[in-house]
């Protein structure tokens, strides 16, 4: 942990699964959960279908490694990926990585470094398979990340459907009931935890809600209450 107690992050981009337009709002996300000290980004920059990186590389101060592919089925940006997040794990420097890509190719790596205690946070398309979404600590739709125009509205999207409104409340229902206690009202908190550790790629703002306060009280079938400055939710009878 840095001298400021914001994790310090490594940042390692697969320039070829996410698409350069995703780059300033993935950094402006990174931004909220530590400090990008390292932030690199991996790809064969003589392809022209990388060439949209250009710009985002020098404007988000992102360090290129080039990753020059000599054989047929053979992904070298994956693999130089991987080989520099394992110098960087045994360096012992930093807190938390943040990995991302919507390729599964990296789902041993995620993995690999969970097993030595580090939080691991994924960033994808929403075509990101579940198998991986599910080994990260946290997983995060770029498809969800605001324009900086848009980062002072407060104000969410509603939800796409009523069926998407059933399905958040299936998944909060299912982190009430895992909450150990025995009063009806549970705290808030909790079930953002619960939440958390049973779904990686939890959000409310994949229903169109900027907070977990605002979904939970657009489900009639909970109770939302502030009881002495804690935020409070029931199941309704």
């Amino acid at each position: 942990m840095n001298n400021n107690d914001r994790p310090l992050l490594a940042v390692l981009i697969d320039a070829d699964n996410v698409p350069a337009k995703h780059a300033a709002n993935i950094m402006r996300e990174v931004a909220t959960i530590g400090e990008p000290a390292l932030r690199r980004v991996y790809g064969d920059w003589s392809n022209p279908h990388l060439k949209g990186w250009k710009e985002p590389i020098h404007e988000l101060g992102l360090v290129a490694h080039q990753e020059t592919s000599n054989s047929t089925g053979k992904n070298a940006t994956d693999i130089g990926l991987v080989i520099h997040a394992m110098d960087i794990l045994h360096s012992g420097k930093f807190d938390a990585f943040v990995i991302v890509s919507s390729d599964s190719d990296f789902t041993a790596l995620v993995n690999r470094l969970r097993e030595d205690g580090l939080t691991v946070i994924g960033i994808g398309e929403e075509k990101t398979n579940k198998a991986l979404r599910n080994v990260y600590n946290r997983f995060i739709l770029v498809e969800n990340l605001k324009e900086e125009s848009d980062t002072e509205d407060e104000t969410p999207a509603p939800p796409k459907s009523s069926a998407d409104l059933n399905r958040a409340y299936q998944l909060i229902r299912n982190a009430i009931d895992r909450c150990d206690t025995e009063d009806e009202w549970v705290p808030l908190g909790a079930i953002g935890l619960n939440l958390r550790a049973a779904y990686p790629d939890f959000d409310t703002r994949t229903y169109g809600f900027a907070k977990l306060s605002g979904l939970v009280k657009a489900m009639p079938l909970l109770e939302f209450a502030n009881k002495g400055n804690h935020p409070l939710v029931r199941i309704r009878d």
